[in-house]
């Protein structure tokens, strides 16, 4: 069987030295080069040949010069179907999303154990994605916000005025006077407009509202 060829890619020596000296104990892997950055791993890349390039590469998102997002996109650019794990420690529900929809076929915590990342790595050696369920929960959380970010339809427009009240600050009753509705029935539209925009409570509906540019400064 051949060796699954890695690259590295960590600003940290001793991470990627740690992650190196454990991976090559392994009998499926060989990792064949190193990087420091982006930017560096584009141009191993570069220089490295058909017959040189990783069969994936294990890479670090934060990062200077050029963070893993970035170099995930710009490596699926210029060699499309490279496989690329990220192995990083934040969780933020946007940074998941980000390191996906550039191209990542996984997104993996440094907090997993050492099989779950050898499990990652030879599933993503396949095609296939593999995540642990918190990683999972963000994506599905990142994914479902951007939806509701980018979606302007569904609303009435009794629903968006509503809003835009909410996000002017006034009380159900204030938004009742203003739109000669009952409380009742100014309840009932919040409580659409929090079903309908998957959102909490009505400051998320607010920040909504700001976001979509809806809301008139001055």
């Amino acid at each position: 069987m051949n060796r699954i060829k890695i690259l590295l890619v960590d600003d940290h020596d001793m991470v990627r030295m740690g992650l190196k000296t454990y991976l090559m104990l392994e009998p499926m892997f060989d990792v064949i080069a190193e990087a420091s950055n982006g930017r560096e791993a584009l141009e191993l890349l570069r220089s490295s040949g058909e017959e040189g390039l990783p069969d994936l590469i294990l890479m670090d998102l934060m990062m200077p010069v050029m963070n893993g997002v970035e170099t995930t996109r710009a490596v699926q650019s210029e060699f499309p179907g490279m496989k690329i794990v990220i192995l990083t420690s934040f969780l933020e529900d946007d940074l998941v999303v980000d390191a996906i929809e550039a191209g990542a076929v996984s997104y993996v915590l440094k907090t997993v154990s050492a099989e779950e990342l050898i499990y990652a790595l030879q599933g993503a050696y396949r095609g296939m994605p593999v995540m642990t369920g918190d990683v999972s929960q963000a994506l599905t959380r990142g994914i479902r916000q951007r939806t509701v970010q980018d979606d302007t339809s569904g609303l009435t427009e009794r629903e968006r005025e509503v809003l835009l009240l909410i996000a002017e600050g006034k009380s159900n009753k204030d938004i009742g006077e203003e739109l000669h509705i009952s409380i009742k029935t100014v309840k009932t539209h919040v409580s659409n407009l929090l079903m309908k925009c998957e959102l909490e409570d009505r400051t998320q509906l607010a920040i909504y509202a700001h976001r979509k540019g809806w809301v008139t400064q001055g």
